[in-house]
Protein backbone atom coordinates (compact mmCIF):
# COMPACT_ATOMS: atom_id res chain seq x y z
CA UNK A 1 0.00 0.00 0.00
CA UNK A 2 1.32 3.47 -0.62
CA UNK A 3 0.22 6.98 0.46
CA UNK A 4 0.24 9.18 -2.61
CA UNK A 5 -0.11 13.07 -1.50
CA UNK A 6 -2.18 15.76 -4.02
CA UNK A 7 -2.60 19.38 -4.91
CA UNK A 8 -5.63 19.56 -5.70
CA UNK A 9 -7.15 22.57 -7.93
CA UNK A 10 -11.02 22.99 -7.97
CA UNK A 11 -14.12 25.50 -9.30
CA UNK A 12 -16.32 24.73 -6.27
CA UNK A 13 -19.47 26.15 -8.33
CA UNK A 14 -21.07 22.60 -9.25
CA UNK A 15 -20.19 20.98 -6.00
CA UNK A 16 -22.17 20.87 -2.64
CA UNK A 17 -18.58 21.20 -1.07
CA UNK A 18 -15.38 19.08 -0.68
CA UNK A 19 -16.33 16.12 1.44
CA UNK A 20 -18.96 13.52 -0.12
CA UNK A 21 -22.42 14.35 0.38
CA UNK A 22 -25.73 11.84 0.04
CA UNK A 23 -27.42 15.25 -1.91
CA UNK A 24 -25.27 16.23 -4.55
CA UNK A 25 -21.65 15.55 -6.11
CA UNK A 26 -18.49 17.07 -4.49
CA UNK A 27 -15.17 17.44 -5.16
CA UNK A 28 -13.98 14.16 -3.04
CA UNK A 29 -16.57 12.09 -4.94
CA UNK A 30 -14.95 13.62 -8.09
CA UNK A 31 -10.77 12.04 -7.19
CA UNK A 32 -12.26 8.76 -5.69
CA UNK A 33 -14.45 7.50 -9.20
CA UNK A 34 -11.60 8.88 -10.93
CA UNK A 35 -8.84 6.74 -9.06
CA UNK A 36 -11.54 3.93 -8.79
CA UNK A 37 -11.52 4.34 -13.00
CA UNK A 38 -7.55 4.13 -13.01
CA UNK A 39 -6.60 1.75 -9.80
CA UNK A 40 -10.59 -0.58 -9.40
CA UNK A 41 -9.73 0.10 -5.91
CA UNK A 42 -12.27 1.69 -3.48
CA UNK A 43 -9.53 4.49 -2.40
CA UNK A 44 -10.98 7.26 0.45
CA UNK A 45 -9.25 10.82 -0.33
CA UNK A 46 -8.22 12.75 2.50
CA UNK A 47 -7.95 16.34 2.55
CA UNK A 48 -6.35 19.29 4.38
CA UNK A 49 -10.07 20.87 4.76
CA UNK A 50 -13.79 20.84 4.19
CA UNK A 51 -15.17 23.35 1.71
CA UNK A 52 -18.64 24.92 1.86
CA UNK A 53 -20.69 24.48 -1.37
CA UNK A 54 -19.38 26.83 -4.21
CA UNK A 55 -16.06 27.51 -2.43
CA UNK A 56 -12.99 26.95 -4.29
CA UNK A 57 -9.69 25.53 -3.91
CA UNK A 58 -6.17 26.79 -5.45
CA UNK A 59 -4.09 24.45 -3.58
CA UNK A 60 -6.12 21.83 -1.69
CA UNK A 61 -3.48 19.21 0.06
CA UNK A 62 -4.83 15.45 -0.23
CA UNK A 63 -4.14 11.96 0.23
CA UNK A 64 -5.24 8.81 -0.60
CA UNK A 65 -3.83 5.05 -0.27
CA UNK A 66 -3.30 2.92 -3.19
CA UNK A 67 -2.63 -0.49 -3.46
CA UNK A 68 -1.84 -0.65 -7.19
CA UNK A 69 2.34 -0.28 -8.39
CA UNK A 70 1.60 2.96 -10.14
CA UNK A 71 4.27 6.05 -9.97
CA UNK A 72 2.79 9.50 -8.60
CA UNK A 73 3.14 10.89 -11.89
CA UNK A 74 1.41 8.13 -13.86
CA UNK A 75 -1.36 8.52 -11.62
CA UNK A 76 -1.67 12.38 -11.81
CA UNK A 77 -2.02 12.03 -15.29
CA UNK A 78 -4.53 9.48 -15.45
CA UNK A 79 -6.97 10.92 -12.56
CA UNK A 80 -6.88 14.31 -14.81
CA UNK A 81 -8.05 12.79 -17.80
CA UNK A 82 -10.71 10.27 -16.40
CA UNK A 83 -12.17 13.52 -13.81
CA UNK A 84 -13.04 15.54 -16.83
CA UNK A 85 -15.55 17.12 -17.38
CA UNK A 86 -15.74 18.16 -13.74
CA UNK A 87 -13.61 21.18 -13.06
CA UNK A 88 -10.89 19.45 -10.98
CA UNK A 89 -7.29 19.06 -11.58
CA UNK A 90 -4.59 17.24 -9.95
CA UNK A 91 -1.67 19.89 -10.19
CA UNK A 92 1.00 17.34 -8.24
CA UNK A 93 1.27 13.74 -7.16
CA UNK A 94 3.73 12.77 -4.73
CA UNK A 95 4.39 9.49 -2.78
CA UNK A 96 4.82 10.38 1.16
CA UNK A 97 5.08 8.57 4.21
CA UNK A 98 2.69 6.16 5.78
CA UNK A 99 2.15 8.43 8.50
CA UNK A 100 1.66 11.83 6.54
CA UNK A 101 -1.96 12.95 7.14
CA UNK A 102 -3.42 15.57 4.95
CA UNK A 103 -5.47 16.74 7.49
CA UNK A 104 -3.81 15.58 11.06
CA UNK A 105 -0.32 16.36 9.99
CA UNK A 106 -1.53 20.23 8.54
CA UNK A 107 -0.16 23.00 11.02
CA UNK A 108 -1.50 25.77 8.86
CA UNK A 109 -4.16 26.72 6.67
CA UNK A 110 -4.54 29.88 4.38
CA UNK A 111 -7.64 31.19 2.17
CA UNK A 112 -8.29 34.57 0.41
CA UNK A 113 -11.90 35.68 -0.12
CA UNK A 114 -12.13 38.14 -3.51
CA UNK A 115 -14.68 40.89 -3.58
CA UNK A 116 -15.08 42.61 -7.20
CA UNK A 117 -16.54 46.27 -5.75
CA UNK A 118 -18.28 47.61 -8.87
CA UNK A 119 -21.80 48.43 -10.00
CA UNK A 120 -21.61 46.41 -13.38
CA UNK A 121 -22.30 43.01 -12.89
CA UNK A 122 -19.72 40.00 -13.00
CA UNK A 123 -19.48 38.26 -16.81
CA UNK A 124 -16.22 36.01 -16.60
CA UNK A 125 -16.02 35.95 -12.81
CA UNK A 126 -19.28 35.35 -12.09
CA UNK A 127 -19.63 32.69 -8.88
CA UNK A 128 -15.89 33.27 -8.22
CA UNK A 129 -16.22 36.44 -6.58
CA UNK A 130 -18.47 38.43 -4.27
CA UNK A 131 -19.43 41.75 -5.98
CA UNK A 132 -20.16 44.55 -3.86
CA UNK A 133 -21.51 47.41 -5.45
CA UNK A 134 -21.37 49.44 -2.66
CA UNK A 135 -17.95 51.27 -2.77
CA UNK A 136 -15.78 50.13 -0.06
CA UNK A 137 -13.46 51.50 2.45
CA UNK A 138 -10.67 48.75 2.39
CA UNK A 139 -8.74 50.58 5.16
CA UNK A 140 -11.31 50.81 7.57
CA UNK A 141 -11.78 46.93 6.74
CA UNK A 142 -8.31 46.12 7.25
CA UNK A 143 -8.58 48.22 10.68
CA UNK A 144 -11.17 46.02 11.99
CA UNK A 145 -9.74 42.53 10.82
CA UNK A 146 -7.20 43.48 13.14
CA UNK A 147 -9.39 43.00 15.98
CA UNK A 148 -9.55 39.43 15.47
CA UNK A 149 -6.16 39.08 15.21
CA UNK A 150 -5.31 36.45 18.17
CA UNK A 151 -6.60 33.93 20.27
CA UNK A 152 -10.11 34.27 21.02
CA UNK A 153 -13.60 32.46 21.23
CA UNK A 154 -14.64 32.95 17.71
CA UNK A 155 -18.63 31.97 18.25
CA UNK A 156 -19.93 35.41 16.58
CA UNK A 157 -18.50 33.75 13.63
CA UNK A 158 -18.99 30.15 13.80
CA UNK A 159 -22.22 28.09 12.19
CA UNK A 160 -24.56 26.35 14.28
CA UNK A 161 -24.12 23.34 12.63
CA UNK A 162 -19.80 23.82 13.56
CA UNK A 163 -18.71 20.71 14.78
CA UNK A 164 -15.71 21.44 16.21
CA UNK A 165 -15.23 20.70 19.72
CA UNK A 166 -13.86 24.66 20.64
CA UNK A 167 -14.71 27.87 19.84
CA UNK A 168 -11.53 29.13 20.89
CA UNK A 169 -8.81 29.45 18.03
CA UNK A 170 -6.25 31.56 16.72
CA UNK A 171 -6.01 33.54 13.92
CA UNK A 172 -2.52 34.48 12.40
CA UNK A 173 -3.72 36.86 9.28
CA UNK A 174 -6.46 39.09 8.32
CA UNK A 175 -5.33 41.62 5.73
CA UNK A 176 -7.58 43.52 3.53
CA UNK A 177 -5.76 45.20 0.57
CA UNK A 178 -7.48 46.57 -2.75
CA UNK A 179 -6.12 46.98 -6.13
CA UNK A 180 -7.96 48.76 -8.18
CA UNK A 181 -11.78 47.52 -7.95
CA UNK A 182 -10.65 44.42 -6.46
CA UNK A 183 -10.63 44.13 -2.23
CA UNK A 184 -8.71 41.10 -1.49
CA UNK A 185 -9.22 39.51 2.16
CA UNK A 186 -6.26 36.84 3.21
CA UNK A 187 -6.70 34.73 6.11
CA UNK A 188 -4.55 32.17 8.00
CA UNK A 189 -5.10 30.07 11.27
CA UNK A 190 -4.11 26.51 12.34
CA UNK A 191 -7.11 25.45 11.55
CA UNK A 192 -11.03 27.50 11.13
CA UNK A 193 -14.23 27.22 12.12
CA UNK A 194 -17.20 26.26 10.13
CA UNK A 195 -18.22 29.31 8.25
CA UNK A 196 -15.62 31.68 10.17
CA UNK A 197 -13.50 33.13 7.11
CA UNK A 198 -17.09 34.12 5.35
CA UNK A 199 -18.74 35.27 8.33
CA UNK A 200 -15.82 37.89 9.30
CA UNK A 201 -15.31 38.21 5.90
CA UNK A 202 -19.21 38.75 5.75
CA UNK A 203 -18.78 41.75 8.87
CA UNK A 204 -15.72 43.57 7.14
CA UNK A 205 -18.21 44.14 4.21
CA UNK A 206 -20.74 46.04 6.27
CA UNK A 207 -17.56 47.94 7.76
CA UNK A 208 -16.64 49.11 4.30
CA UNK A 209 -19.69 49.81 3.51
CA UNK A 210 -19.88 52.47 6.70
CA UNK A 211 -22.69 50.22 8.16
CA UNK A 212 -20.41 48.82 11.04
CA UNK A 213 -17.21 50.81 12.62
CA UNK A 214 -13.98 48.96 13.38
CA UNK A 215 -15.07 48.86 16.89
CA UNK A 216 -18.47 47.13 16.13
CA UNK A 217 -16.16 44.43 14.68
CA UNK A 218 -14.26 44.63 18.48
CA UNK A 219 -17.36 44.22 19.92
CA UNK A 220 -19.49 41.22 17.84
CA UNK A 221 -16.28 38.78 18.34
CA UNK A 222 -16.59 40.52 22.59
CA UNK A 223 -20.38 39.07 22.42
CA UNK A 224 -19.36 35.57 21.72
CA UNK A 225 -22.80 35.26 20.22
CA UNK A 226 -23.81 33.72 16.68
CA UNK A 227 -26.57 36.58 17.22
CA UNK A 228 -24.62 39.35 16.67
CA UNK A 229 -22.93 37.79 13.45
CA UNK A 230 -23.85 41.09 10.57
CA UNK A 231 -23.56 39.32 7.59
CA UNK A 232 -22.19 35.95 6.23
CA UNK A 233 -20.57 36.32 2.97
CA UNK A 234 -21.70 34.02 -0.07
CA UNK A 235 -19.22 31.35 -1.03
CA UNK A 236 -18.66 32.52 -4.04
CA UNK A 237 -15.73 34.36 -3.42
CA UNK A 238 -13.69 32.49 -1.27
CA UNK A 239 -10.57 29.80 -2.20
CA UNK A 240 -8.68 27.49 0.01
CA UNK A 241 -5.36 28.79 -0.90
CA UNK A 242 -2.64 26.61 0.77
CA UNK A 243 -2.11 23.88 3.49
CA UNK A 244 1.28 24.06 5.62
CA UNK A 245 3.19 21.13 7.07
CA UNK A 246 6.07 20.59 8.65
CA UNK A 247 9.40 21.09 6.12
CA UNK A 248 10.40 17.38 7.04
CA UNK A 249 6.94 15.79 6.22
CA UNK A 250 6.31 17.29 2.69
Amino acid sequence: MTRFAFTVEFDGRPFMGWQRQAHGPSVQQAIEEAIARVTGEAAVVHAAGRTDAGVHGLAMRAHADIARPITAFRLMEAINALIRPNPVAILDCMIVPDDWHARFSCTGRAYVYRIVNRRAPLTHEAGLAWRVTQPLDADAMHEAAQHLIGLHDFTTFRSAHCQSASPVKTLDRLDVARDGDRVAIHAQARSFLHHQVRSMVGCLGLVGMGRWSPQDMADALVAADRSRLGLNAPPDGLYFVRADYPASTT
